[in-house]
Formats: C-alpha cells, sequence, structure tokens
C-alpha cells in the first residue's frame, strides 16, 4: 500500500505550507518559468541556448512537483491523530522503538512532515514505518533494511502526535 492510495498523514502546519507552495508554484511560479524560457528562446538558436534548455528542465522539475502535491493533498488525511493511545502503532503515532540497543522516537507520518518538527519522520511505506505500523507495544519485529541486512526492532511505546 503506498501513502497515496490510503492517504498519508500530514500535520495541519505541513498541509496548509505544501498547499501555498502548490498555490505558489501553479501562479506565479508557472508564469515567471514561462518568462525565462520565452526570453531565452529570444537569444535565437535553440540547439545551443543553455539558459533555454535549462529553464526547461527546470519547468519539467516544476510540472512534476505540481502534480506530487496535488495528488498528495488530494488524498492526504490532515491532523487527524488517533484518538487514543490503544498501543497500536498508526500514521500519527509518535513510537518509541529499540534497535541495535538504543532507543528511537519518530513520528510516523508524510515525509513533508520532517521540515517542520524535531522529530524524526518514518512513512509508513518505508521499511521501518512498514514493519511497525499496525503492531502493538511490547511487539519484536523485522525488516530489510536498504542494505539488505535484517533489522530487528521492539516497539516500547506510542502516542498520538500533539504537535
Amino acid at each position: 500500500m503506498t501513502d497515496t492510495a490510503r492517504g498519508a498523514y500530514l500535520t495541519p502546519e505541513a498541509h496548509d505550507r505544501l498547499k501555498a507552495e502548490l498555490e505558489q508554484l501553479s501562479t506565479e511560479g508557472r508564469v515567471e518559468l514561462s518568462k525565462r524560457i520565452e526570453a531565452a528562446r529570444l537569444e535565437g538558436d535553440l540547439r545551443e541556448n543553455g539558459g533555454y534548455h535549462a529553464a526547461k528542465e527546470e519547468q519539467g522539475k516544476m510540472e512534476a512537483r505540481i502534480r506530487q502535491l496535488t495528488q498528495l493533498l488530494e488524498t492526504a488525511v490532515v491532523g487527524d491523530t488517533p484518538p487514543a493511545d490503544d498501543g497500536v502503532v498508526e500514521p500519527g503515532m509518535v513510537v518509541t522503538v529499540e534497535m541495535f540497543g538504543d532507543e528511537e522516537t519518530f513520528l510516523l507520518g508524510h515525509r513533508e512532515i520532517q521540515d517542520h518538527t524535531d522529530l524524526h519522520v518514518f512513512s509508513e511505506v518505508s521499511p521501518l514505518g512498514a514493519a511497525v505500523n499496525g503492531r502493538t507495544v511490547g511487539e519484536t519485529v523485522s525488516y530489510q533494511a536498504p542494505n539488505g541486512k535484517t533489522v530487528e526492532v521492539r516497539i516500547l511505546h506510542t502516542t498520538p502526535y500533539a504537535g
């Protein structure tokens, strides 16, 4: 299951920030970039026009970001943290686990939250997030890390994210 298939968890602050970014990119961002492309086009031979090619590449990246934000915002679950701490790990929960003999605390939610919280954020589709999502306090689970090694994790504590 992907973030967008079930609706990724976003904090209200992350949702507002991403909505503002989408608005800016879809309006002023497109207008500004179109003007830069037109100005570069007027410089002459497009085959050797580095400014034109750079602006067109930037346009492709901007349009991809607009599509990504549109899809994320259409399906996001915003600030809807679990109402009670029932010991089940789910999006919107702050989770403390033990791995490699150390405790790690993180928020289970969309990675776009990361910039506005002091917590590490793991998506429920990341290897760690997928391993703990739906599990309960006291369970030990394992997952395969990107380097191919199996990592064992014990879930110590969960609490709804309070912002």
